[in-house]
Parts: structure tokens; sequence; C-alpha cells
């Protein structure tokens, strides 16, 4: 009987370890909260990534669109989520960094109600003009404005937004005098730059590639140090203003406090389905890049970042409150 006993204790013991170390996994289906409406580009990249990441954990991932206040709605319901592995959000740089700088307080901490779990990608602007404007290239297009103070009206998905971030960047950078004009969202203003009411807009690649491609809008520009796969030809703006670099990019965070097994589990999912499979090629073909770092690394990106969006918010002059 003591021998059995023994034998027990043993085999308890070997199985302790394995236990320990089986990944965590999802007993039900996960929250995936996004900070922008339906159809727009972080929710396209919300739904791809979501895809495949549900097929790899075995349970559902069902995407919330909570749109408002450059995300602030979102990630503040994200900050408040239980923290067990099942609610993440797919949060961007608008979110985690320029915000801080834009709204005298969010209703979160960016730096203490999330931890980091993976990027996704980079989504950088492609600057497009109406054919209208007589500009083929970014000095053509800086010529164009400098010759015309105060008459190249650029749109933006609303003050503070990349689209407005990267269009003031490039006015301030260039000594420009352009009027920047506000919309409800990044597809109103498209819309109103394919009929000719504004003059250019600064977009999610993206949100005006099938523009470009049917001819409606002319491309001038990459917002972005490296040129875009989808449009090689398209020269970035940093080739002629060097260092600029105003890309949005977007990556999965979770509350505060979530299991270091979830992250981790996260985590590995998310690099897989970004390194292999159809998910990067699809990112590349929408005009995105597919970012992949450990929880980590990531979240020294996003550190590292603070800086660089304090300056462009502060060149801006944007403010909400």
């Amino acid at each position: 009987m003591q021998r059995r006993l023994l034998l027990g204790l043993a085999a308890a013991a070997l199985a302790s370890p394995a236990r320990a170390q089986a990944p965590w996994a999802p007993d039900r289906p996960i929250r995936l909260i996004v900070g922008f409406a339906a159809g727009g580009s972080t929710d396209v990249t919300a739904r791809l990534v979501a895809q495949a990441m549900s097929e790899r954990l075995g349970q559902p991932i069902v995407v919330e669109n909570r749109p408002g206040a450059g995300g602030n709605i979102a990630a503040e319901a994200a900050a408040r989520a239980t923290p067990d592995g099942h609610t993440i959000s797919l949060a961007t740089s608008g979110t985690l960094l320029a915000n801080r700088y834009l709204y005298t307080r969010l209703p979160f901490d960016p730096d203490k109600d999330f931890v980091a779990v993976s990027p996704v990608a980079i989504v950088p602007n492609l600057i497009v003009v109406n054919p209208s404007v007589p500009a083929r290239t970014r000095p053509e297009l800086i010529a164009y404005a400098k010759a015309n103070p105060g008459r190249v009206h650029y749109g933006s998905g609303g003050a503070g937004t990349t689209l407005h971030l990267a269009s003031a960047m490039l006015a301030a950078r260039a000594d420009l005098d352009m009027v920047h004009v506000p919309y409800r969202g990044g597809a109103p203003a498209a819309t109103d730059l394919v009929s000719g009411k504004i003059q250019m807009i600064a977009s999610p690649t993206v949100e005006v590639l099938a523009q470009v491609r049917a001819g409606l809008l002319r491309p001038i520009a990459i917002t972005m140090l490296q040129r875009s796969p989808a449009l090689p030809e398209i020269p970035t703006v940093a080739e002629t203003l060097p260092g600029f670099d105003v890309a949005l990019w977007n990556g999965l965070v979770a509350p505060a406090g979530t299991p270091p097994a979830a992250v981790a589990r996260l985590a590995a999912e998310a690099m897989a389905v970004l390194r292999e499979g159809p998910v990067p090629a699809k990112l590349i073909e929408q005009g995105s890049l597919p970012m992949v770092m450990t929880p980590e690394a990531f979240a020294a990106h996003i550190r590292a970042e603070a800086p660089k969006y304090q300056e462009i918010v502060r060149i801006s002059g944007a403010r909400l409150d």
C-alpha cells in the first residue's frame, strides 16, 4: 500500500509541471473591441485578424464596434473589462499615444490600464488629390499650394485624427498655408475629394486604394519611411522631407491584470497569423504592413513612440476637450 502511495505521489509530481505548462485556452468567445465604425481601415484589419486567430484558438472572436471620441469610448470599455483573456481591443497609435496629448483628460490611463499583446499592422497614409489639381509629385503639390495660399483645402476624419495630423505635419514642414476641413470620418472626406469639393486628403491607404486604381484620385506620396508594397511606384514624403513619418499603427491590447498565460497565448497566435497564411498578403494588398513583435517589444515600441506623437500634435495645433 505504501508503494502504491509513493508511486501515486511520483505520478502527481510528474503531472503537475505538465499541467502548469499547458497553454491557456479560452473557454468561451472572445470580445475584440474596436474604436471605429464598421468598414473603416481599423475594422477591416480587426475582422481579418480575428477570423484567423479564432481558428487557431478554437473559439469565435466577436468584433464589437464602439466608435467615437477618437477611439476613447472603446478604450474605456476595454480598460474596464474583466481581465481574464476574453476581452481584447485593437487599439491604434492615435488612441494610445496621440489622444493623451489631444485631450485634457482621458477616461482611461493609456500607460496603466492596458497590457500590450501584439502589434498588428502599420497603416500608412496616402496623400491623394483630386485630378483637377495640377500636381503629380510632392514638390509639385507644395509649389501649387505655395502659389495658392489658403485655397488648398484638405479633408480629414476629424481634428486630431491621423488624417489631420499627417496633413498638418506636411503643411508645417513645407511652410504651407492650407485649410483644414474636418469630417465625421475618412469616408465622407474621400467622397468630397472625388467630387472636387476639397483638393487633398492624407488617408489610410486601404480607404482610398480603390479610387486610386479607378483613376478617381491621384496618389502623391506615402507618409511612412518606406514605400508601400501595394503602391511601390509611389514615393514617400521622407524621400524629399527626411524623417517624415506619420503612419498609423494598430495592435492588440488587453485590460491590465490579464493573466500572463492568456497574454502569451493570444500573442503567440497573433504572431503566427501575421507571419504565415493569408493574413500578411491581404494586409499588404490593402496597403498595410504586418507588424510582428513580442508583447515586451510592443510595449517598448509604444513607449518609444510617445515623444514623436507629442511633437506631431504640438505642430498640428489640435486640441480636443
